[in-house]
């Protein structure tokens, strides 16, 4: 029978695609994709596509590498997916980066939006403000992982679902994390910059030089990114912390030789390095304020690949000037993109990268895998995915975030 169906073009083969040609959904919903853009392509996407997305520019090589899905030029695929299951008149499809200021596309397209679609990279605000305008807002999706752009007190109120591709990412954010680590501790970025500027003073570069070997590291969680983090670094021989809500099982602490903290200060205090892996949500939102950073050993290290807006920005600029912290390493930064002049990227000793840890191209194939699946599920009216669902039929349902508002001062620069 399935078959059948399939050769009459009702289905498509691929099972991330399969959806009837008429859908439980009815009349044509507009679902807005905000990504990064891709130079000279923004208005080609806005004119031909009919759906509503919010991504970056993807620039050359979003025009060059078609595997780079989660930009403008690309859309997650979504167009082709939309061609290839006959959607084309159920779905108004409108993808931009153009999300700031009253003008902006986002702003104009919110009112009639069903869906927004947008990136922890790349991150659409969808503050009191700006759900209480997107008064046919149904689905927000995150393209990856972190839906902390989401006022989610205001999603339970209006009965808004939020979702998030959960797992699509965290070998991907892991492995960045272990990489920045051993680029503070080894000291890489100055030993590069002697290369790329012609100079050769090995001991200015050994003089902050370690070894990972024997260091205290701790992990403020331990869930999908967490654990992770650990399992990478049990081969370098290190003594292994975490703190999380929900203690891992008996047989992992064991396997991993890991200690468990009832408190994040109590890892702090322990540890040589620690890596922050946790949401933001109001609960974690500057967690790591003066006074927790004060609580940390003199000389250590902070990592941090969640989101920018659990550190407190002038008081980590302060830590690692008065060389209380040796040094600084993440992708995340509040608001984003970065400021020119935010103070992170010239403050001593610091290994920061623009956001990209969970968007390889090996992550943004499976992350746009996973919004095409809860695009198919919302359209057939069929259940999510658990473990993709953060809100929910009036209330938070994933154990990684509390009820609140995490989405004030967007504009601001802590």
């Amino acid at each position: 029978m399935l078959s059948s169906i399939i050769k009459k073009g009702l289905l498509s083969n691929n099972p991330l695609t399969r959806i009837p040609r008429y859908a439980s959904t009815s009349g044509q919903q507009t679902v807005l994709v905000v990504l990064y853009e891709g130079s000279m392509l923004i208005l080609y996407c806005l004119i031909i596509l009919k759906r509503s997305s919010v991504f970056s520019k993807g620039g050359d090589a979003g025009k060059r590498n078609k595997n780079i899905l989660g930009c403008v030029e690309n859309a997650l695929g979504l167009p082709k997916w939309i061609k290839e299951n006959n959607l084309e008149n159920r779905l108004k499809l409108v993808v931009t980066s153009d999300k700031q200021g009253e003008n902006s596309v986002v702003e104009k397209t919110l009112p009639e939006a069903s869906v927004v679609i947008s990136q922890p990279f790349w991150p659409c605000y969808l503050d009191n403000k700006r759900i209480d305008k997107a008064k046919n807002l149904k689905l927000a999706i995150t393209a990856g992982v972190g839906s902390d752009h989401v006022n989610l007190e205001a999603a339970c109120k209006r009965g808004i679902t939020v979702a998030e591709v959960s797992g699509s990412n965290v070998v991907s954010v892991a492995e960045h994390v272990v990489m920045q680590m051993l680029a503070l501790v080894r000291n890489f970025i100055p030993a590069y910059k002697q290369v790329i500027n012609g100079e050769w003073d090995i001991a200015q570069i050994a003089d902050k030089a370690r070894d990972l070997e024997n260091k205290h590291i701790g992990t403020v969680a331990a869930g999908r990114i967490g654990l992770r983090v650990l399992q990478r670094l049990k081969p370098f021989n290190v003594h292994l912390h975490y703190y999380d809500k929900f203690r891992l099982d008996k047989s992992i602490e064991k396997d991993l030789n890991v200690k468990y903290h009832s408190n994040v200060e109590s890892l702090v205090k322990e540890c040589d390095i620690v890596t922050i892996n946790c949401p933001l949500h109001p609960e974690t939102e500057h967690m790591f304020n003066k006074k927790m950073i004060s609580l940390m050993k003199k000389g250590s290290y902070l990592v941090n690949t969640a989101r920018g807006k659990i550190i407190d920005r002038d008081a980590l600029v302060d830590a690692i000037k008065s060389n209380h912290l040796e040094g600084y390493a993440g992708d995340v930064w509040y608001p984003q993109p970065a400021s020119k002049d935010h103070p992170w990227r010239s403050m001593p000793r610091h290994a920061m990268t623009p956001h990209y840890s969970g968007t390889t191209l090996d992550a943004q194939a499976r992350y746009a895998a996973g919004v095409k699946e809860i695009l198919e599920n919302w359209l057939n009216g069929r259940p999510q995915r658990e473990e993709y669902l953060i809100v929910d039929k009036g209330r938070v349902v994933s154990n990684a975030y509390t009820e609140g508002d995490a989405t004030k001062g967007h504009s601001g620069n802590k």
